[in-house]
């Protein structure tokens, strides 16, 4: 039989052992790269950017305002319009109850002048007609009128003579009899006061505003209930208007 020959395990002639088998090398796990992160961080930048040339432009355009805003008043020093009332007669004034104290009526007639002044040397005011209210110094209604329209011009007086407040069968309640009736027994006379509301634009030069409410108070009248056919005088040398502004936003009045 022959011999069969098997390859030796042990070392070679020349000393080295046989090498190692080799490894395939080992591949890292797949990390997916951060694509959203970078996404929404420009997004995010985006936005931060447009938030922060908004509220640039917008303090710049208040900013220019004010400038313009002060060189206006510089220029023109507006002031407001002045009303004054000189004189104001009392030709009715009467309240009926019925024998129950069911019901109160309440009659009236007012007849007084009113003047406009314009203090201004650049401005020139028009006035929408006037709707004209009076009341009692506790607030209880005696009657309304009209005042008409007109344009006041600058450095300019305009008087209005024979303005008529009345009032026919105007209904009170209880509070307002209580009320009336006590001013009614006062030695002083009656206070009374005058509302005046309309709307008015102004002019300077060239420019034109949009109309805007006013609202005129006077008060610090007193006047006795006239006897007879002659009205009788209330006491005026007291009496002050105030204007107010009344500018309408949405739903409120200011």
């Amino acid at each position: 039989m022959s011999d069969r020959v098997f390859p030796s395990s042990k070392p070679t002639a020349n000393g080295g052992a046989a090498p190692p088998p080799t490894k395939p090398p080992l591949r890292p796990p797949y990390r997916p790269q951060p694509h959203n992160r970078r996404h929404h961080r420009s997004r995010r930048n985006y936005c931060c950017c447009f938030c922060f040339w908004t509220i640039l432009i917008l303090l710049i355009l208040a900013l220019v305002a004010a400038i313009a805003g002060t060189a206006m008043y510089m220029l023109y020093r507006p002031h407001r319009p002045a009303f004054s009332v000189p004189s104001l007669r009392i030709h009715r004034l009467n309240l009926t109850s019925s024998s129950d104290s069911s019901s109160n009526h309440l009659t009236t007639l007012l007849n007084f002048t009113v003047t406009s002044k314009n203090p201004n040397s650049h401005l020139t005011f028009s006035y929408d007609p006037f709707v004209v209210s009076s009341f009692s110094a506790n607030g209880v209604f005696l009657g309304n009128g009209t005042l008409p329209g007109f344009t006041s011009e600058k450095k300019n007086q305009t008087a209005f003579k024979n303005v008529v407040v009345s009032g026919s069968n105007i209904d009170l309640d209880t509070d307002s009899v209580t009320s009336l009736k006590s001013d009614l027994k006062k030695k002083s006379g009656v206070s009374l006061k005058i509302q005046m509301d309309t709307k008015v634009k102004i002019k300077a030069g060239k420019l034109k505003t949009k109309k805007v409410g006013i609202r005129v108070i006077c008060e610090g009248f007193k006047g006795d209930v006239p006897k007879g056919k002659s009205p009788s005088m209330a006491t005026t040398d007291k009496s002050k208007c105030k204007v107010d502004l009344r500018i309408k936003i949405w739903k409120w009045t200011f």
